[in-house]
């Protein structure tokens, strides 16, 4: 496989459009999951480097599925060989709509959210100044939609910190959305820059959830 990522085209987005779960996952596979495990094998040197541990590359499988289809995929990268979703990590995947690159505590990491919220109330303005306002923070995973730093109130905050300590279901995700359309998406190589700065300022909050 070639070093140089070639970016995302409109068909790789229209795979989310084909109905039934046999046909989008054989497009998902054959158009979509080989340029993310080339991200994988590109970017996990990266951010071992950048993170000073080892990280691994995890291609989302879908294997759990039987009836309804994937809306969305991705490469996850954490600091564990053998999985991801218990750990904060990095993500890197598509809906039809837009390409997301951001940070995330989900569900299954219950410990990692309590210090992540109490990492929020104490010192959120540190963790989140650097960080560019047209980043997304979301509490789902499942959900496409992000709301812009810059749209975000105090009420928001304490609410989302709330929610990470009290809700089991709710999850912490920031970063960068960039739509379909956008050229930088058919730049492969400058994609690639775009997503290794986008993990560098993510870096405050991977490392105040551990």
């Amino acid at each position: 496989m070639t070093r140089t990522f070639e970016g995302f085209t409109q068909a790789d987005f229209d795979v989310f459009l084909i109905p039934g779960l046999a046909p989008r996952m054989e497009a998902l596979i054959a158009r979509v999951r080989p340029k993310l495990e080339q991200l994988g094998d590109l970017l996990a040197p990266v951010l071992s480097v950048l993170y000073g541990e080892e990280i691994y590359a995890h291609v989302a499988k879908h294997a759990r599925r039987t009836v309804h289809p994937p809306d969305d995929t991705w490469v996850a990268f954490a600091s564990s060989k053998r999985g991801y979703k218990s750990l904060p990590h990095f993500q890197i995947g598509l809906w039809s709509t837009h390409v997301f690159i951001q940070f995330a505590v989900i569900y299954e990491s219950p410990e990692h959210k309590a210090k992540l919220a109490e990492a929020l109330r104490r010192n959120r303005m540190q963790l989140i100044s650097g960080l560019p306002g047209h980043y997304c923070w979301s509490l789902d995973h499942m959900r496409p939609e992000g709301k812009p730093l810059t749209s975000m109130t105090e009420e928001d905050y304490e609410q989302m910190i709330h929610k990470l300590m009290h809700v089991k279901k709710t999850e912490a995700l920031c970063g960068l959305h960039i739509d379909r359309y956008d050229p930088l998406l058919r730049d492969g190589e400058r994609f690639v820059a775009v997503a290794e700065q986008t993990f560098r300022n993510l870096l405050p909050l991977y490392r105040a959830a551990f």
